[in-house]
């Protein structure tokens, strides 16, 4: 049976480890333990949010808590839906936005804000979500609702109820970010009073777009019938008069801000060159940094080159088209091929490994990431091709 819920309902003891305070700090995140840092005893599997200190779910589906350690499926960065690293500290949560039919339950996120939301005053209201690789479907509608009395209910409910905050391109944009966190952000003027914050879809089904979400080629794991999404670095802040989220700034990079991420899955049966060569560092446009992800790949990388010494190893550079025609103008964006492939060696003989067991091979555009589809959007595309790959020698 689907049930629906409203703020009728009767109310829930919530308990968060910040103080209320009588008025909102400048600056000040209202949101307690916003990034799911603090835990109350430790997370030992899913549906057990109520472990990060203030958090809990509203309904009897619960959300769930990631955290690096030893229980494979609620691990970061890889886990039983996919492979994200945190936006802010170590830890995330995990919500089902949609499912087909709600075959399985919406889950939600609930915390009791630092203090209540002033009468007329706008505030700031910002978090982040990555759509899980195991998910079937991404869809829209992913937003927030501000509550003077707490939504509960044990039953495994849908939450029918406003949407305060969405995404500002909702209409239109499902989230089917998997390699990144997407941003959603827009300012609430408060009504006065509120209390509570959830988090997660309030449209009915038929007002919720949704698509279907390729399964990635090395995700070994089934997919689940659900648009199913991290979710991480939430935040409420008091806005001063004049004062704009940075998310309405009219400034707007003129270029890609996406870095893509893969999950890379290694087994026993691989041999060496293959668990190296399946190693892959993505970058930003214009860019040589390094994403935590990266990072791993490249120490990774240099564990096994000490475990091999007579191993050698070709390091080849990717750009894409855009950054070699904007290149031509602007110098800063001209080469990065060969930018990346530098920084890259230079990362891995810092680690111990010489420079002369590496041979820069840099390839600039020449050389598509065989993983892109012509369905595929462009943006994604090019994120794809700004890579480093590996090559044994």
């Amino acid at each position: 049976m689907k049930y629906v819920i409203s703020k009728t309902t009767v109310g829930l003891a919530f308990s968060t480890f910040f103080a209320m305070t009588s008025m909102a700090q400048e600056g000040e995140n209202l949101v307690p333990n916003g990034s799911f840092e603090s835990t109350d005893g430790k997370a030992k599997k899913l549906s057990m949010i109520e472990s990060a200190t203030g958090w809990t779910s509203p309904t009897g589906a619960r959300a769930d808590l990631y955290v690096p350690g030893k229980v494979a499926e609620i691990n970061v960065p890889e886990n039983i839906y996919g492979k994200e690293d945190a936006r802010e500290g170590t830890n995330y949560a995990g919500i089902v936005a949609f499912s087909y039919g709600n075959k399985i339950p919406r889950t939600y996120l609930t915390a009791k804000l630092a203090a209540p939301l002033k009468k007329g005053m706008k505030y700031c209201v910002k978090f982040y979500v990555s759509l899980a690789e195991a998910s079937k479907y991404a869809s829209n509608n992913i937003g927030v609702n501000f509550a003077k009395k707490p939504f509960a209910t044990e039953d495994k409910a849908t939450i029918k109820d406003v949407a305060h905050v969405l995404s500002s391109e909702n209409d239109t944009k499902r989230v089917n970010q998997t390699y990144a966190w997407y941003q959603v952000c827009n300012v609430y003027e408060a009504e006065g009073g509120e209390k509570f914050i959830t988090i997660g879809n309030f449209f009915a089904d038929d007002q919720t777009k949704s698509e279907n979400n390729k399964k990635p080629k090395d995700m070994k794991n089934d997919q689940i019938i659900a648009a199913y999404y991290y979710l991480d670095d939430v935040s409420v802040i008091l806005l001063n008069d004049g004062e704009k989220c940075d998310c309405m700034k009219e400034e707007v990079s003129e270029y890609s801000s996406t870095v893509y991420q893969k999950a890379i899955i290694l087994n026993d049966k691989m041999t060496v060159n293959q668990k190296i060569e399946s190693q892959v560092t993505f970058f930003a446009f214009g860019k040589t940094n390094f994403t935590p992800a990266g990072k791993e790949a490249l120490d990774f990388i240099a564990e096994q080159l000490k475990a091999n010494p007579d191993m050698k190893l070709d390091v080849m550079g990717h750009s894409d088209a855009a950054e070699d025609k904007v290149g031509i103008e602007k110098p800063q964006f001209a080469n990065m091929a060969e930018k990346r492939t530098n920084a890259v060696i230079q990362y891995l003989t810092e680690k111990g490994i010489q420079e002369n067991r590496l041979n820069s091979a840099s390839q600039g555009s020449a050389l598509p990431n065989e993983e892109n589809s012509d369905s595929d959007e462009e943006d994604l595309k090019m994120a794809r091709n700004r890579r480093v790959t590996f090559k044994v020698m």
